[in-house]
């Protein structure tokens, strides 16, 4: 007997699970054996992610398999959300959508990825009840790969390809969520960011004031001061598809498949044009895990590539509107949240030192090009 509690709300039955495992072996199968459930060990939490597990095991007839488990929720079921103020807990809800992800596996976005990009197929999407659902996907035999600068234009150039894809746009406009700048703005900027920018006693903290300076204290309030503003402008920008978090740990290394595989679209939908950028320029160096000594030489790379996949799409966008839209995406969703808020109530180590100096280069090149755009 297949025994799968471990799972929690996310179990199948044995026939479901068998049937599952048919789909990913592409032939019939009689009965599992030897299965096993294993949580998966997970550096970075996800506010929408109940569980992740491997379940493994073979078919009577000795053949392999393994299956990845994601269970996904609303993030009002997380411990965090008891910290969220009453009034602003219906907008808070509806600003981190978790619905996205099941959706997209139910589509046949695989089918209409441009080169480059791929994807898993899921073998099951289910609806645990309406705040939840669990996907199963295949085990992807991921390789470790170096991000060097050709990877990283490679990346951008897949990234705008799939910004201007007709079908991913079809897509992401019956997909996608209904979130939208102004959400960010009204939502994690009014409450958390820009209160703790106005604070004197943020940059008061040593692992602040080591790192981030008067200087780039004022600019950062100014563009806060300025944030309805710039959002109004990113708002205005013309409307492509956007995978919502291209970091380089969403696009993976498989063996034995070309190109990058685009996992986690709890984001999946339209934004404007440029919005992928930031993430892929930043999403390593806010963690610590990437270098940020040539911020601009790498962004100016990355802007030429995805503007080339545009073009390969038949989108005619000028470069200087990308730039711009890449610019507002990065000062508002980056430069602005560089302050590590969330290690404030550590002892400034080396480590979080490094971390933070990274987080200012994010701000600063952010401001510059702002700046330059503008």
């Amino acid at each position: 007997m297949v025994d799968l509690t471990a799972l929690g709300p996310a179990a199948v039955d044995e026939s479901v699970l068998t049937g599952m495992v048919a789909r990913l072996l592409s032939r019939p199968v009689d009965r599992l054996v030897d299965v096993g459930v294993e949580e998966v060990d997970y550096d970075t939490p996800a506010i929408t992610t109940a569980s992740r597990h491997w379940v493994r095991g073979s078919t009577d007839e000795g053949v392999a398999w393994s299956l990845f488990c994601k269970h996904v929720q609303s993030w009002e079921r997380h411990p965090f959300f008891a910290f969220v103020p009453p009034e602003v807990r219906e907008r808070a809800a509806g600003g981190v959508p978790w619905r996205s992800e099941p959706e997209v596996y139910r589509s046949d976005l695989a089918d209409r990825l441009p080169p480059g990009l791929t994807m898993p197929r899921a073998v099951g999407v289910f609806d645990l009840d309406e705040l939840s659902a669990a996907v199963w996907l295949p085990a992807l035999d991921v390789v470790d790969v170096p991000w060097d600068r050709a990877r990283y234009t490679a990346a951008a150039y897949a990234v705008g390809r799939f910004a201007a894809s007709p079908g991913v746009r079809a897509v992401a406009d019956g997909v996608g969520h209904d979130v939208t700048v102004w959400t960010y703005l009204h939502g994690r900027l009014a409450a958390q960011v820009l209160p703790a920018l106005r604070d004197d006693a943020t940059w008061e903290h040593p692992l602040v004031a080591q790192t981030f300076g008067p200087e780039l204290r004022d600019g950062l309030r100014s563009a806060a001061y300025r944030a309805e503003a710039l959002t109004a402008e990113l708002a205005g920008l013309p409307l492509l598809a956007s995978h919502g978090d291209t970091c380089p740990n969403n696009l993976l290394g498989v063996r034995g498949v070309e190109g990058l595989c685009l996992i986690d679209y709890g984001f999946f939908g339209p934004m404007p044009v440029g919005f992928d950028l930031a993430q892929l320029l930043v999403g390593d160096v806010q963690t610590g895990a990437a270098p940020y000594d040539d911020l601009p030489g790498l962004d100016d790379a990355l802007v030429s590539a995805y503007a080339e996949g545009l073009r390969a799409e038949g989108d005619r966008t000028p470069l200087d509107v990308v730039r711009r839209g890449h610019a507002l995406k990065l000062v508002l969703y980056a430069a602005l949240s560089a302050v590590p808020l969330e290690h404030l109530h550590e002892p400034p180590s080396e480590r979080l030192l490094e971390v933070a100096r990274g987080r200012a280069a994010i701000a600063r090149h952010g401001l510059e090009l702002l700046e330059r755009t503008g």
